[in-house]
């Protein structure tokens, strides 16, 4: 059944190209003759009824932006029940017959739930720097953030040559270490350390101090947040190696700034075909990239699987530090 009136809203950490892709569902609905509400400010604005029709002006001059307009809060009454079917009351109320989530896994954890008990049907974009969505190899944001840590680390081999100092970099990824694994290997660090695989502190000094007695002048170590403080590790290396260290956490700064090109252009296309899904009554699916096409995974099986750390990767890293 075609549907009249559809809504999109971002959630969780915003992600450079969530505009892209929220500006896409927006055209492509208006241009298939379909009404099309923004709700601000993610599940907390669903429940406050923070909803309004958006037109092809109100996604102008965006596509270039970081962040997203629409804006994202956190929602523990969105965690309930009670709080979804509230939310709920506030779509239907308006004629909102379908909803697009561009989030991470916890939105889309969200949006599952509100499917299962309303009905409503669902479609997701993954939104998220991590790239940690089950069934796909790309999500929304991933490549900007990664090309954000690689300039990072490109300014601080500067100073780290000139003071032959060991520096750590410390990015996000609390429980997936692809951002600290991709930008470790194009940043060329000898060491990149994320939670999905152990390290020896020992070991990893001891290469260290044989690299410098070879004539090395600084090393580069980059350490996903989930793999341990990387102000802690650098108190340690420091202690073990005896040689100056430094640590730099790069905090929120990976999640602003202008999307990538790959960025835009792929949250461009998840977006249409998120709108023309949701538009002809398809739910429970998010839409990502895998091996460059786009592809469909169901949405309870999206957020219930844990996406691991390619291991090609891993060892690649080993290989070339």
């Amino acid at each position: 059944m075609i549907k009249k009136a559809i809504a999109v809203m971002t959630s969780g950490g915003d992600s450079p190209g969530m505009n892209a892709a929220a500006r896409a569902v927006v055209r492509t609905a208006l241009y298939e003759g379909v009404k099309v509400y923004g709700i601000n400010n993610g599940y907390q604005g669903m429940l406050d009824d923070d909803i309004e029709e958006l037109t092809s002006r109100s996604v102008s001059d965006l596509i270039q932006r970081g962040g997203t307009f629409l804006g994202t809060a956190r929602c523990p009454e969105f965690k309930t029940p009670e709080g979804r079917r509230k939310g709920f009351e506030n779509l239907v109320k308006r004629g909102i017959e379908g909803l697009v989530i561009i989030g991470g896994d916890g939105s889309l954890t969200g949006g599952s739930l509100l499917s299962k008990e309303t009905g409503l049907p669902i479609v997701g974009l993954p939104g998220t720097i991590d790239n940690d969505v089950w069934g796909m190899d790309y999500t929304i944001g991933c490549d900007t953030a990664a090309n954000t840590i690689v300039d990072a680390i490109n300014k601080l081999r500067d100073t780290a040559s000139a003071h032959r100092r060991i520096m750590l970099v410390e990015v996000m990824g609390r429980n997936s270490g692809w951002l600290a694994m991709m930008s470790g290997i194009a940043g060329g660090a000898e060491f990149v350390l994320v939670p999905e695989v152990k390290f020896n502190i020992d070991s990893m000094c001891e290469e260290i101090k044989a690299m410098y007695d070879a004539g090395k002048r600084y090393s580069i170590i980059v350490v996903a947040e989930g793999a341990g403080s990387a102000i802690e590790i650098g108190k340690a290396v420091e202690e073990k190696t005896g040689i100056d260290t430094r640590v730099s956490v790069l905090g929120h700064i990976q999640r602003g700034g202008s999307p990538t090109v790959e960025d835009r252009m792929k949250a461009s296309m998840l977006g249409e075909k998120a709108a023309l899904a949701i538009i002809s009554g398809a739910s429970d699916i998010v839409f990502g990239f895998n091996e460059g096409k786009v592809v469909g995974v169901n949405l309870f099986e999206a957020v219930n699987n844990t996406k691991t750390l390619n291991p090609e990767l891993v060892r690649l890293a080993r290989v070339l530090a």
